[in-house]
């Protein structure tokens, strides 16, 4: 077996790992199911990538999407629990389902259209790509690889912005440590003139609390006997006139 029938063996399986990953991901009821899918199917197309010789993409299909994202929706499923019954029968936006459809049916006639267009490509009657000469003023090493290019630049002209880069991550990471740790052992007491100072505040609201209501009460009693008294005076006005 040659170089060109082992490539289409592995384009093949990859991509039937990519296509049984993305049914995992849209079939699975379990939350966490789905989201290992997700990393199948990175990974298969992180295959893709090496087969296309695009090594720093297939690093950082890795590193950033099969690595971090995912991660991230794990922490995301765990902290919202995965155990709480879900109604599939209720929608939440009135009429997403028939939408759906359409969007998909859409993304389904892009591809569609995208493979019959590039069907010529792997016939052999595309022109390849024609790279554009080094010019005599050029810096980049044209023998040098994506991935060492890369490096280069972004440890010489980008190296400022690549440290800043890693103290923000580390400044979320410690905020977030922060903000998730549990405080452990016993609170310390407080002082006797905090609590005295607590103590008169919460009294004093109290206080004011009920001199409002007082206030509102007596309000809707003097309103109470006025009307009691304005009726009275009908009433009698009316027997007055009923005996004249």
């Amino acid at each position: 077996m040659d170089a060109s029938n082992v490539d289409y063996v592995v384009f093949f399986v990859a991509g039937a790992f990519v296509l049984l990953g993305a049914w995992g991901v849209i079939l699975s009821r379990n939350p966490v199911h789905s989201a290992l899918s997700l990393v199948g199917t990175l990974f298969s197309v992180a295959v893709l990538f090496i087969l296309q010789e695009a090594h720093f993409l297939a690093a950082v299909q890795v590193v950033v999407y099969a690595g971090a994202i995912v991660i991230l929706f794990l922490f995301v499923i765990m902290l919202l629990g995965v155990d709480r019954a879900e109604q599939l029968g209720v929608d939440p936006i009135g009429g997403q389902r028939p939408v759906a459809v359409l969007i998909g049916a859409g993304f389904i006639a892009a591809m569609l259209t995208a493979v019959i267009a590039g069907a010529d490509s792997l016939s052999g009657t595309a022109q390849p790509n024609k790279v554009a000469p080094p010019t005599a003023g050029s810096t980049v090493d044209q023998t040098a690889s994506d991935i060492e290019q890369l490096g280069n630049r972004l440890f010489t002209d980008w190296v400022f912005a690549f440290e800043l880069t890693g103290l923000l991550l580390t400044i979320a990471v410690v905020g977030a440590v922060v903000m998730v740790r549990k405080v452990k052992g016993d609170l310390a007491p407080l002082g006797e003139s905090v609590i005295d100072e607590r103590l008169a505040a919460y009294e004093a609201r109290l206080e004011e609390t009920a001199a409002e209501d007082a206030a509102d009460a007596g309000s809707h009693g003097t309103t109470d006997a006025d009307d009691e008294a304005s009726a009275d005076a009908d009433a009698d006005e009316d027997a007055a006139g009923v005996d004249a």
